[in-house]
This record gives C-alpha cells, structure tokens and sequence, in this order.
C-alpha cells in the first residue's frame, strides 16, 4: 500500500531554533509505558447520567415585543435577550417569519427558541460581526470577528426549537475566505509559538469565525434546530462543560465546514444528530502547540450516541489540534456512510497531545472511501517536532463495514506505538490489505472479506 506524503508547512517550529524549547513528554503515565485503567462502557452511563442539560423558567420572550421586525431583526433579539437576562431568565422567542439579523451575543439564563418556520438569516457583512471577541481559530486563541452565536463566560444557555440558522456562506461571501488566510494563519501560529499575549496578536481580518460558539461556559443545551450555509465550523463549544447537544441537523458543504467540533470541553453529550458537513462529521480537539501546551484543558467524557454521519473526512474525529489531550470518548448505535474515515485520529510530532480510552460500539458503516480507521502520526509534519504524541486504549466493538478500500491505517512512531488498539466482534468488506506499523493490536471475532482474522498479517 503506498502512503501518501504530505507537503510540509511553510512554518515548522520543530525544526527552527529561535523558537522556545518545549518538552516531549506530558505526565508520568504516559512516560510509564503502560495503558491507562478505565471503567470502559460504563463510564458512558456515568456521562449520561451526569449531564443534565439547563432548565429555564416557563417565561416567554417574543422578539416582536422588543422591536425585531424581518428586514432587521437584530437590535429586537438583543434586546429581547437582555430584559430576559435581567429579568432571571427564560426563552426568547423566534416566531415564524424570515428573520435577518447581525450577530447574536447570549447571556445567562437565556433559552433562545427558533420556532418552526423560522429562519435566522445571518449577515454577510464582516464589520457586523465587530467588535472582536475573544476566541479561537483551528486551536489557536485569537482575538477575531465574533461568531454569529457566541456567548462567553455564562452559565444555563441554550438554543432550541426546529427551526433554522442560516449562516448564508458561500464562494462569494465566507468561503473565499479560505483562500485568503494563509498568511493570517502563518502570522497567528508564529504568535502562539512565541507568547505573544492575546490582546497583542494581530492575526489579520481573513480568518473565518465558527457559527455557534458557547466559550468558556457551563450548562449549554443546542437542540433541535437546523443548520445550514455555515461561514465555518458550525457548532463549537470552546473551554465549555456540562454540554448537551441533540436532534440537531447539519448540512454545509462549505470548506473545512466541521460539523461540531468540541474543543477543551468536559462531560458532553452529543445524540441524534444528522450531520452533512464539508469536512469532519464531530470533531475533538484541545488547543493547538504552544497555545495547547499552555492552555493545557483535555476534552474528556464525552458520549455520542444515535447520530447518523455523512461526508465528508471523518466521520468520528480526534485531532487534528490535540495538544491538550483526549480521554474517555464513547461511540454507539451510530450510522456513517460516505466519508473518508469512520474513526480518524490525527496528530504529529508537532501537535503531539494524547488520545486514551476511546470506544466505539454497535457502528454500522455503509461506506468511507479510505480506511475504517485510520490514525496516523506521519501526516502534516510528522515526526519534525519536540512532541510525541501518545494514542493508547482504543477498541472498535460490533463494527459492521459494508464497504470500504481498507479496514486500518495505523502507523505510529517507533518510540511511541499505538497501545492496546482492539478489534472486537467486527466485520470488515474492503477492497485492499490494511497498513500497521509500531501499532499493539489485537482481535476477538474479526472477519475481513467472510475470513476469520487471528492475527495482524491476515488484515494487512
């Protein structure tokens, strides 16, 4: 099987030697060699059970009471939030109609309810989504246009309803963006490398913002609306805890359009989403280099459950912005058809961060174009940088693949393997032999193309 080789960044800080040292290993556990102990599925239950979303009191808030009319619904949302919030809470109500509106800043103990028929219309125009906000852009911290949804150190949000948040991004507005950031991007990480504090980055005005953003938050509830024509990613809970996420659908094809990336954030919950996204379906992340380094927050406990995933990378994401480290995710009673991967797990020696205790159960896959799973140290940058990323304890159980080109791509470093990778009660159709190098994997009734698997040479 050949492997494709990435080009190299133009920026490569593992290799440049005015930029400040930064350690190799992060924790004694990891350094022991040995596989973390975990609970495995019941851990999930406990997710479940801990996570409760927010509870708002039985108080309405119609934006038309607050002066939002169609043609310019803004100042009446915001207003409407406002008397709501000091108020001591309840549900700002979208009516039916078609609502256009600048940016939407929620507050504490505000449910904000897109009703049936009712479209939130985002502007298009970047100097509405100003003044700046503290956030972040692919794991980095920035100081960049708001999000079209953000809320920032609040507790007992919510978004809620069935109807829709339209983003209105396309090649003529947000989109183009993606091809007029690099050098915003570049500027941004060498910043990060170096500490620039965050007040003092000026990482330029192309760098697209996420659409709903809940930073830094505790208690969030997003359900039941649908999302399309995303500027960015489209939902992504940044530094955020006690998340419930439900009955959501996605659909942006736009690039690098994640469907939900869930970023530093603890005791999550994502279910019965439908998602069509540009890039990845759900995505992990936790902070970036030296911004992940220093930030330092994992994403941990999560549990997605009953989501049916579609195009277009991965389906199930953990990386790439893995600095920070991922723990304790739980997959189950899912459906994926039509993306590259089912389970993607990507980093480097430039990102390192680990991955540890990530369970997938009860998949059923109609088809990825490439690997089932694939988790590789050698993409992007490789092995070019002071970081050895960590992947240990990962176990597939009741994986049915009807269709796929491989089964595995796993390619860990030579000083640092992938530990105690499981396959377990699976059932793979593929049409070429997988690839594994520095990789502990085991099997326990693997069949591949109707043959039993008992050893890794009968999946290569």
């Amino acid at each position: 099987m050949h492997v494709h080789q990435h080009r190299r960044c133009e920026l490569d800080p593992g290799h440049r030697a005015d930029v400040p040292e930064l350690p190799r290993e992060r924790s004694a556990d990891h350094r022991s060699g040995t596989a973390p102990v975990t609970a495995g599925w019941a851990e999930a239950d406990r997710i479940l059970a801990d996570v409760r979303p927010p509870v708002f009191p039985a108080v309405d808030f119609p934006i038309t009471s607050y002066g939002a009319v169609e043609s310019d619904a803004g100042p009446g949302i915001a207003a409407a939030i406002r008397a709501c919030h000091e108020s001591g809470g309840g549900r700002v109500v979208v009516p039916p109609g078609n609502w256009h509106t600048k940016k939407i800043h929620l507050l504490s103990y505000v449910e904000l309810h897109v009703s049936e028929g009712a479209t939130l219309l985002f502007s298009t125009d970047p100097a509405d989504y100003l003044p700046v906000v503290e956030t972040r852009y692919e794991g980095l911290e920035v100081l960049n246009h708001s999000p079209m949804i953000y809320a920032n150190g609040c507790t007992d949000i919510a978004i809620t309803g069935t109807g829709t948040l339209d983003g209105q991004g396309s090649w003529d507005t947000w989109w183009r963006w993606f091809r007029e950031c690099d050098e915003d991007f570049k500027r941004l990480r060498e910043q990060s490398w170096y500490g620039v504090p965050l007040a003092d980055r000026d990482a330029g005005d192309r760098l697209r913002s996420s659409f709903v953003q809940p930073y830094n938050c505790t208690n969030v509830l997003i359900e039941g609306v649908t999302v399309v024509r995303s500027p960015f990613w489209q939902i992504h809970p940044v530094l955020c805890r006690n998340v419930t996420i439900r009955d959501l659908v996605i659909d942006s094809q736009g690039p690098n359009n994640d469907g939900i990336d869930l970023e530093s954030c603890r005791s999550v919950v994502v279910s019965g989403c439908v998602i069509d996204a540009g890039d990845d379906c759900i995505a992990l992340k936790s902070g970036r280099e030296a911004d992940g380094l220093r930030v330092d927050v994992p994403t941990e406990d999560v549990l997605i459950e009953d989501c049916e995933l579609r195009v277009k990378y991965g389906a199930i994401t953990l990386g790439s912005d893995l600095t920070g480290g991922i723990r304790n995710v739980y997959v189950r009673n899912c459906r994926i058809g039509g993306p590259y991967f089912a389970l993607y797990i990507k980093t480097n020696a430039v990102r390192g961060g680990f991955v540890e205790n990530v369970y997938l159960r009860d998949i059923t896959v109609s088809e990825v174009l490439k690997e089932v799973v694939q988790c590789n140290f050698h993409r992007g940058e490789g092995d070019a940088g002071p970081l050895t990323p960590y992947v240990r304890n990962v176990e597939l159980r009741g994986v049915k693949v009807e269709h796929a080109r491989n089964a595995l791509l796993l390619r860990g470093y030579r000083n640092s393997r992938i530990e105690a990778f499981r396959l377990v009660d699976c059932n793979f159709t593929v049409d070429q032999p997988s690839t594994v190098q520095h990789a502990a994997l085991t099997f326990d009734n693997v069949t591949v193309n109707g043959h039993s698997v008992k050893d890794v040479h009968q999946i290569r």
